[in-house]
C-alpha cells in the first residue's frame, strides 16, 4: 500500500497516524504534508522518522492507493479531487464534499456498504455528527426517528491546535482572544461555526444536513445548538428523540447494546474519562413515555469523530468492502 497524509502534522493528522500503527497498518511506502510552516519536521512513524513535505500541486500526481486529508475546506477542494483523478481513494476529514452528491458521507458502522467497489473522494462526517448517528442509527431503523433535538458540548479540540493553546493561555491569565468568539476558558460559548441567514449556525446545519445523508433519510426533522465548552478532548451531547413507533425503554437499550463500537452504561462518563476511548459512550437512557426518550452521549472527538472514522473508513475499504 502506497499512503499520503494531508494536514500530517496537526491535531487530527497526528491521530491519524497514531490509529494507523495501532490497527497495524503499515504501508509500504508514506508520505507526510503539510504547509510550509511545518515542512521539514521530523514526524515518527512505525518506528521510522518521516520529513514532513510542504503540499505543492505535483505532491499528490502519484501512485497512492489512499491519501488521508486533514487540512480544511480549502487545501481539500484543491488537493483532493487531483489526487482522485491519479486513482487514489481519498478519506477527506474536511467539510468540502460532505453534500456532494455524488461523493458519499461515510460512517463504517452505519453504512460501510458504500464503499464497495467505490473509487474517488469519501468524506468523513463532522465530529458531532458521528458519535451521535453511532448511538441512534439501530434506534431509527427499528422504530423509526421523527425529531432529534441535540445539544452539543463540545472541546476546545474541535477547533484544532490552536483551540487547545487558547484555552491554556487563558487558563495562565491571558486576555487573549483569537480563535472563539468569546473568552473560553470558565466560560460556555452558544456558537461554533458562522451564524447564517437561517439564524442556525454552520456547525449545526452541518448535524442536520449530515445526519439526514448519513441515516438515508431527509424527513427526520433535527434541531441541534452547539455549544463550545473549557474542555481539551471529548465531545458530549443530550440528545432527546421522539420516534415514529412505540417502544419500550429495555428495547431502545437493546438497540444500543446491539450497536457496533458503542458502550451503553450505568456510569455517568464525561470527557475526562474517554479520552483517548474509540468508543461513543450512551448513558442516562430514559423516557416517560413510548414515543420520546432521552439519552447523554460522550466520546474523543479526535479519535471517533475524525481520525478514527478515517482509518476505519481506509480499513473496510482495503478489505474489500
Amino acid at each position: 500500500m502506497k499512503l499520503a497524509v494531508v494536514g500530517a502534522t496537526g491535531e487530527v493528522g497526528r491521530m491519524m497516524l497514531k490509529k494507523l500503527e495501532e490497527e497495524a497498518i503499515t504501508p509500504e511506502e508514506i508520505d507526510l504534508f503539510s504547509s510550509s510552516r511545518s515542512a521539514g519536521s521530523l514526524m515518527k512513524f512505525a518506528g521510522k522518522s518521516i520529513e514532513v513535505r510542504e503540499l505543492r500541486e505535483d505532491s499528490l500526481r502519484r501512485d497512492y492507493d489512499y491519501v488521508l486529508f486533514s487540512a480544511g475546506a480549502s487545501v481539500s477542494k484543491t488537493f483532493a479531487p487531483l489526487a482522485a483523478s491519479c486513482g487514489a481513494v481519498v478519506i477527506d476529514n474536511s467539510s468540502a464534499f460532505r453534500q456532494s452528491e455524488e461523493i458519499p458521507l461515510v460512517v463504517p458502522e452505519i453504512n460501510g456498504c458504500l464503499l464497495k467497489g467505490y473509487r474517488g473522494i469519501v468524506a468523513n462526517p463532522n465530529c458531532s455528527t458521528i458519535q451521535m448517528v453511532l448511538s441512534l442509527h439501530k434506534i431509527h431503523r427499528r422504530f423509526g426517528l421523527k425529531t432529534i433535538v441535540v445539544s452539543t458540548y463540545q472541546a476546545v479540540s474541535g477547533a484544532g491546535n490552536r483551540g487547545i493553546v487558547e484555552l491554556e493561555r487563558q487558563e495562565a491569565g491571558s486576555q487573549d482572544q483569537a480563535v472563539f468568539v468569546r473568552k473560553i476558558h470558565r466560560n460556555v460559548v452558544p456558537v461554533i461555526g458562522d451564524i447564517l441567514e437561517n439564524s442556525f449556525s454552520a456547525e449545526e446545519m452541518k448535524m442536520i444536513n449530515e445526519t439526514r445523508k448519513i441515516l438515508g433519510d431527509s424527513k427526520v426533522s433535527i434541531w441541534p445548538t452547539t455549544v463550545r465548552v473549557p474542555v481539551a478532548h471529548g465531545h458530549s451531547e443530550a440528545v432527546f428523540c421522539e420516534t415514529e413507533k412505540p417502544f419500550e425503554l429495555e428495547e431502545l437499550k437493546e438497540e444500543l447494546r446491539a450497536s457496533e463500537d458503542v458502550v451503553l452504561t450505568d456510569e455517568r462518563f464525561t470527557p475526562v474519562e474517554i479520552a483517548g476511548s474509540d468508543l461513543v459512550y450512551v448513558s442516562r437512557v430514559r423516557s416517560f413515555d413510548s414515543h420520546r426518550f432521552l439519552l447523554w452521549n460522550v466520546a474523543d472527538n479526535i479519535r471517533v469523530g475524525a481520525a478514527t472514522n478515517a482509518v476505519r473508513i481506509l480499513k473496510m475499504h482495503a478489505g474489500g468492502a
